[in-house]
């Protein structure tokens, strides 16, 4: 079983960057799907990107795209999320999470629904 711990998050102004980190540990890595989630109070979790277990094929919500960029290190045992040009509604807990069912990977949006193993979150807050 896969166990996943998130790092990185912070108190950022408008405008600034982050990158958060996702370590695994427990399991191979590269058998996983990989998701990062977000859940700002009173909001559903919502995907913001995830990436195929060999890291070839990735996808964004609309709302991030063009800002942020997911990335894995299997030897490393870490996915990344670095987070560019922040908005305060970017603020939220972020959550990474995983899966070994490949089969669902495909052009469309992250879906909570298929990830089986959740990190605790890292609170990410985008203020001046």
């Amino acid at each position: 079983q896969l166990q996943l711990v998130e790092s990185g998050g912070g108190l950022v102004q408008p405008g600034g960057s982050l990158r958060l980190s996702c370590a695994t540990s427990g399991s191979t890595l590269g058998d996983y799907v990989i998701g990062w989630f977000r859940q700002a109070p009173g909001k559903e979790r919502e995907g913001v990107s995830c990436i195929s277990s060999g890291g070839g094929n990735t996808n964004y919500a609309d709302s991030v795209k063009g800002r942020f960029t997911i990335s894995r290190d299997n030897a490393k045992n870490t996915v990344y999320l670095q987070m560019n040009n922040l908005r305060p509604e970017d603020t939220s807990i972020y959550y990474c999470a995983a899966h070994r069912k490949s089969w669902l990977f495909r052009p469309r949006p992250c879906l909570t629904t298929d990830y089986d193993y959740w990190g605790q979150g890292t609170q990410v807050t985008v203020s001046s």
